[in-house]
Parts: C-alpha cells; sequence; structure tokens
C-alpha cells in the first residue's frame, strides 16, 4: 500500500485560496486523467468542493507520491505552489483512510454531521470511477468509506439535530404536531430565512403555503416559488384561523401579530395548537401570544438556543463517530496487510521448500539405502524442520498485522531470509 493525500480546507485556508485551487467540475475527467498517467502514479481520486480541494493517490511501492501530485496541481493552475505552501496538508497511508473515512462522515465538516458531504464524495468517486482512475487499493478504501459514513449516521446521533434556523423550526414543528402532513403554512412578508423555513416544513409534509406581504406584487412572487397563493394584506387576519404554522419575517417596528387577533384565530381554529415562528428583529409577534393554550411561539433567539443546543449534542456525538472511524481505520489496514502478507508467507514457504527439496536431492546418493519407510520418516524430519524454522517468523508477521511497523517487518523478513519482491 502506497497512499496520499494533499489538500486544503475551509480551517487551513480561506476562500479565495480554495477558489484558486478549485478543480472545476467540467475539467475534473481530464485532470483525473492527467494525474493517473504521470510516473509512479496507479490511481487517482479528485475531490473539489467550496470547502475545500483534496487529490489523493496510489502510487507504486517505492514512489514518492508527494512531488508528483504537487507538480499535478501546479500544471493544472499554472502557477508556483510555493506560495499556497502554509494552507496545504499532507497525509500518508493509515492517515489517508483516517482522513477520509472523516469527511465523508462529515466529522471534518465545517458543521458537523451535515448530509452533504457524503454526496460530494460519493460524486468524486463516480467521477474517478467514470475516467478510469480507480481500480486497486484507493479503490477498495473508497468502498470502505461509504460504509463507514453510513455507520456513523446508523450508530450515532451525529447528523440527528437542526443545526441552523430554518431546520431547528422544522425540529420544533414535529415536537408540537407530531406529524406535519397537511399542515398548513401561513408565511408573513419575504424575510429569506421565512423563505427557507417554509421550504423545509414543505419537503417535510406540509401542504400549503399561503404568503402575505404589504407589497402584494412581492407575495405573489414568493407564493409562485412555493406554488402556494398571495393573500391581500389586509386580508391576513380574517384568514389567520387557517394556519397551523405562522413563520412572520417583515421590518415592522410594531407588532404585526397582537395577542387579540391570536386568541380570535384560536377560538376559531377550536383551539387546535398553532406554532407561531417569528423571525422578524425588532419581533413581529406579541410575545404574550406564548401564554396562550395551545399557541406556541418562538423567536429568533428561542430557535438559536435550539440551533446551539443541537451544535453541542452534535459535537457529543462525534466523540462516538471518531471512536468508529479509528476502529474501521484498524480494520482496513488489517485487511490489507493480511492481503499483502499472503505472498510474503508463500514465498518464504517456498523458499524453505526448495532448499530443503535442494538438500534431499544433494543427499540422494547417501539415502539411496534406506527403504521406502525410513525415507517417509527423512521427509517428514525435514518438513517439520523446515515448519518449526518458519513458525517464529510467520507468526510475528501476522502479529503485527494492522501496526505501524508491520510494513517494516515484513521488509526485514524478506531481507533476513533473502526474499525477492
Amino acid at each position: 500500500m502506497n497512499l496520499f493525500l494533499l489538500g486544503m480546507n475551509h480551517r487551513t485556508a480561506p476562500i479565495e485560496v480554495r477558489e484558486r485551487m478549485n478543480i472545476a467540475e467540467a475539467h475534473l475527467s481530464a485532470a483525473l486523467t492527467d494525474l493517473t498517467r504521470r510516473d509512479g502514479i496507479l490511481e487517482g481520486l479528485i475531490l473539489s468542493t467550496c470547502n475545500r480541494v483534496e487529490v489523493s493517490a496510489s502510487a507504486e511501492e517505492g514512489v514518492d507520491a508527494e512531488p508528483v501530485v504537487r507538480a499535478f496541481l501546479a500544471d493544472h493552475h499554472h502557477c508556483d505552489l510555493s506560495a499556497y505552501e502554509r494552507y496545504f496538508y499532507a497525509y500518508r497511508q493509515h492517515d489517508v483512510i483516517a482522513h477520509l473515512f472523516r469527511v465523508a462522515s462529515s466529522l471534518d465538516s465545517m458543521i458537523v454531521g451535515e448530509p452533504q458531504i457524503l454526496g460530494q464524495v460519493k460524486r468524486a468517486y463516480e467521477q474517478a470511477r467514470s475516467a478510469g482512475a480507480l481500480n486497486g487499493e484507493l479503490h477498495e478504501v473508497l468502498l470502505h468509506t461509504f460504509f463507514v459514513a453510513k455507520r456513523v449516521r446508523r450508530e450515532t446521533l451525529v447528523g440527528a439535530s437542526a443545526v441552523s434556523v430554518s431546520y431547528a423550526a422544522v425540529e420544533l414543528a414535529r415536537k408540537i404536531f407530531g406529524d406535519l402532513k397537511g399542515k398548513v403554512i401561513y408565511v408573513i412578508g419575504a424575510g429569506k430565512m421565512s423563505e427557507l423555513a417554509a421550504k423545509h416544513l414543505l419537503s417535510s409534509g406540509a401542504r400549503a403555503v399561503f404568503v402575505s406581504h404589504q407589497v402584494h406584487g412581492r407575495a405573489e412572487s414568493l407564493a409562485a416559488l412555493f406554488k402556494g397563493s398571495a393573500i391581500h394584506y389586509e386580508d391576513l387576519f380574517s384568514t389567520l384561523h387557517q394556519a397551523d404554522i405562522v413563520i412572520s419575517s417583515t421590518a415592522s417596528s410594531e407588532f404585526v401579530i397582537r395577542r387579540e387577533q391570536a386568541e380570535r384565530a384560536l377560538a376559531a381554529r377550536k383551539h387546535r395548537p398553532v406554532f407561531f415562528i417569528d423571525i422578524g428583529v425588532p419581533r413581529n409577534i406579541d410575545p404574550s401570544i406564548n401564554t396562550l393554550d395551545n399557541a406556541f411561539l418562538y423567536d429568533i433567539d428561542d430557535l438559536g438556543q435550539v440551533v446551539e443546543a443541537n451544535k453541542k449534542q452534535r459535537e457529543r456525538e462525534a466523540v462516538w463517530a471518531e471512536a468508529i472511524v479509528q476502529e474501521e481505520v484498524q480494520k482496513m489496514m488489517r485487511r490489507i496487510a493480511s492481503r499483502d502478507l499472503v505472498p510474503t508467507i508463500v514465498a518464504l514457504e517456498r523458499q524453505f521448500e526448495g532448499i530443503r527439496e535442494s538438500e534431499l536431492q544433494r543427499f540422494h546418493g547417501r539415502l539411496s539405502s534406506l527403504n521406502q519407510e525410513q525415507m517417509r520418516a527423512v521427509d517428514a524430519l525435514t518438513r517439520g524442520m523446515l515448519n518449526k524454522i518458519l513458525h517464529g517468523p510467520i507468526t510475528e508477521l501476522k502479529n503485527a498485522v494492522g501496526a505501524p511497523e508491520h510494513g517494516a517487518l515484513v521488509q526485514l523478513i524478506r531481507k533476513i531470509f533473502g526474499v525477492a519482491e
């Protein structure tokens, strides 16, 4: 195994540097072909997103892949990489495997647990496969990478809680209503966060969006995005009782929804619950509404507290996720090392068996007087000696599988016993 990774991400490089090193999707196929045609490079993967640019490679044994990969990046971007040296990180061998597992599991993301990165890694994998750049150990590592990412999602809650205001609104709505299917959403105003919250609620099963804005044309434009309906602002309160979820984000300096208006809407609903989401600054909805039965009001600070609490929960879950990653790295290393070990053990056995047979042949004349049973005894004796001699080095090789010193031990035993590569 000879793996190498060179990259930069949102932690090591500012956006203008990441933009400079970005490899556009339209150029990925040609770039992968260029990379894998370079001397000593067997396989390649390029992961280029807004938050990271990483080039992974599997190289021939004994080849130092780092200068080759650096030259590839310099040639692709027509620049001297020395100006960007401080932004790069480099990994080798099992550190490459650990990094790929962490990236795909969203443990290295700007927001821990975000789901987009796994899809990005999968797209990078498909592009590399299509370009014929994956066909060996790096390919095997990437297949296991997807298994690890799924295991992290399945066995931890690292991605289970909302870490944006708009997703937090959906999470709270589910706690209030359980199933959001068929719930009616009212959007007052046309703020970006209101738009995002409405989109997430719709994707979670809500059935209709009614939009109201003091400028009716803007209400119609936003309603069109949701395939919803625009309500004239003066008709808002006469229809408010239809809303299960009310999202307000206006620039009004006074309350858009007052307590008495909410009371009338709740009475008309026969006190079925209403979830009020106030994203306005200043606040759009009278805070005293929260004291009414079946009224649930959250403002931007409340949603922010939910987000912060969820981030802390993700950080706690990330500890378990990191343990899973390390466990899977060791499994992967043992698998690769075990497979690489077989040729060495076979070569040792063949070498010693050849010596045994050669020595028996050399003493054939002196052994010719022995009968068949005695010859079988000599054969068993020499085989037993061979097995005892090999038992020590083979056991040590097997015991060291997955350990950092395993590769060096294999080379040492090959050298001691004169086994060719």
